[in-house]
């Protein structure tokens, strides 16, 4: 069965797609001026992150009905994100610093399977380019073991820019998304019958 309405929803998308964009603008920008802040708040819910990860896994440790070797990881892993947790609310220091050391082991296990990946199979279209990444992936988690703190600054401006350009294009879609909605609506709005 086909339907002549428009869809109700549609009319409406652009706003959210509007709204959206501008907060990723703001939120951008306020992370371009206050990297420091940015960090620390990204420390705090780190910190909350470990805290449930350690409680969920100690209650499935002793609650699941597994091999005795899957609840001993269980526990080790909620023991260690426990202990880890309480670290990151102890000092805001070792919060920031755990932050740094966590997204560094990221980038270099990232940048190794990248670049082992790419080296072990020859077929591999853009080879050379997951060569380059895994490489950047390597050095850009040395650096945040070198540099902890200049290293998230870096990736808090990285991050700031990267929000305000999608930002910029979510509200330039949305008008994009409006202007396609009221032709939409046009096409489904009944003309009157034209009399000859």
């Amino acid at each position: 069965m086909e339907t002549t309405a428009s869809p109700n929803l549609l009319p409406h998308l652009w706003k959210s797609t509007l709204v959206s964009g501008i907060l990723a603008v703001i939120l951008g920008i306020l992370v371009l001026v206050w990297p420091g802040i940015t960090i620390l708040v990204a420390a705090i819910f780190l910190g909350v992150y470990l805290l449930l990860t350690g409680i969920s896994q100690l209650v499935l440790a002793f609650s699941l009905r597994t091999s005795v070797g899957g609840r001993v990881l269980l526990f080790i892993g909620g023991a260690a994100a426990l202990v880890l947790a309480v670290l990151c609310f102890i000092s805001l220091d070792n919060s920031v610093s755990l932050l740094a050391i966590w997204i560094g082991v990221g980038f270099i296990f990232r940048g190794v399977a990248t670049a082992m990946s790419a080296i072990g199979d020859p077929s591999l279209p853009g080879r050379v380019w997951e060569i380059i990444i895994g490489i950047v992936s390597v050095i850009a988690g040395i650096i945040m073991f070198v540099a902890p703190l200049e290293g998230l600054v870096a990736l808090a401006q990285v991050t700031g820019i990267i929000l305000i350009v999608i930002g910029i294009f979510e509200v330039i879609s949305a008008f994009g998304i409006r202007s396609d909605a009221k032709k939409l609506q046009a096409a489904f709005t009944p003309q009157p019958p034209t009399v000859t």
